[in-house]
């Protein structure tokens, strides 16, 4: 019996039903050859240029303002560090606001940033449509915002001069496609998502849509436990799972490597140990779950994003916006990291830093 729970959106629900009266549309065995394709594809070696070759020579000694959904978030501090690396370039200074979580409340954070004469603002990890006001005031002073995660479509959106993001659908068709690999075509399924944040709930709604391709796997169950609260959720998320589920419960998708924090806690690895399940997320590529890939340990993939080098596609977009150039264009290739390919592309130091040496390619195009 397929099951959802939690206060799930409609179109997540409307999603995860469409599975149950949908059969594949691919002969099973080309589906699994071609999922497997697709994978090899993404676990390459990312050790080859494929942004930008040239720009604008970069202006100099410019305030950025960092605005971040939570600065406690790893991914999000990572980028504002990275931010300031590729800013000295330029001799830039980079401040920060932290929302801790409230920017998408409608705070005015973007009026602060321009009371702080910023020359360029980063939208890291917020809802750009919650910021219209801000955004137009902006607009108004011609002072250009760039977004990282700010919205589930990279490019120019909703007054941005462009966002910087990976494609949630490709992120979490691939985790899901490795999962089918994983399996060989046979796998219970249980999805964890946080259906209040629309970046994932978008993940959560293209995993849906790619396993129900997989004949031979079943979709258990679709868990929405916020983020915000997971940690306090899911020890009786888990305890309730095990007890519907039983031994059919053998694979976890989940939208963020943070799921599987809390999977290996003490007082919930004991739950699930029986299941011997094994787990892959639609991101992010935390230095936690690079550990655990490479002790084999529930989680065996994850699908990350190469945060510091968006930190230096952020600096170079904002130097382009400020020099009235149009948006590079570029959007990073989809990468999964798995035990077989860990050693490279930053996995000896717990992160995804791609071996093409884009610090390099970008200096040479801003210091000509």
């Amino acid at each position: 019996m397929i099951t959802i729970q939690s206060k799930c959106l409609t179109a997540l629900f409307i999603a995860f039903c469409f599975i149950s009266g949908v059969y594949a549309q691919e002969n099973p065995m080309q589906f699994l050859s071609s999922a497997n394709a697709k994978v090899a594809r993404a676990e390459a070696l990312k050790n080859r240029w494929e942004g930008p070759l040239d720009g604008p020579k970069i202006q100099k000694k410019k305030k950025i303002i960092f605005i971040a959904g939570d600065m406690s978030d790893a991914g999000i501090s990572s980028v504002f560090n990275g931010v300031r690396e590729a800013g000295a370039a330029g001799a830039w200074e980079t401040l920060s606001i932290d929302c801790r979580g409230r920017c998408n409340q409608g705070a005015a954070i973007i009026a602060q940033a321009l009371d702080m004469k910023a020359d360029g603002i980063i939208l890291a990890g917020v809802d750009v449509t919650t910021q219209a006001k801000g955004m137009a005031a902006a607009a108004k002073a011609k002072v250009p915002v760039v977004g990282w995660h700010a919205s589930v479509k990279s490019g120019p959106v909703d007054g941005l001069f462009t966002n910087i993001t990976t494609n949630p659908k490709e992120v979490a068709q691939l985790a899901a496609l490795y999962t089918v690999v994983e399996s060989n075509n046979k796998a219970g399924i249980v999805v964890f998502t946080d259906s209040s944040n629309p970046y994932m709930l978008a993940k959560s709604s293209a995993i849906i849509e790619t396993i129900k391709q997989c004949e031979g796997c079943r979709l258990l169950s679709v868990e929405d436990v916020a983020l915000s609260d997971a940690y306090l959720k899911m020890k009786s998320v888990v305890d309730n799972l095990v007890k519907r589920h039983g031994n059919k419960w053998t694979h976890v998708i989940a939208v963020n490597d943070y799921y599987f924090d809390l999977l290996n806690a003490s007082s919930i690895a004991p739950l699930v140990a029986a299941n011997k399940l094994v787990g892959v997320s639609a991101g992010d590529g935390s230095p936690t779950a690079y550990k655990r890939i490479r002790a084999n340990d529930v989680q065996t993939g994850t699908v990350p994003e190469p945060l510091v080098m968006h930190a230096w596609q952020l600096v170079d977009e904002l130097n382009r916006a400020m020099t009235g150039q149009a948006p590079s264009g570029y959007v990073t290739p989809v990468h999964l990291v798995t035990a077989q390919n860990i050693a490279y592309d930053g996995g000896a130091k717990n992160l995804f830093d791609p071996a093409n040496d884009y610090r390099n390619h970008y200096q040479q195009s801003w210091l000509k």
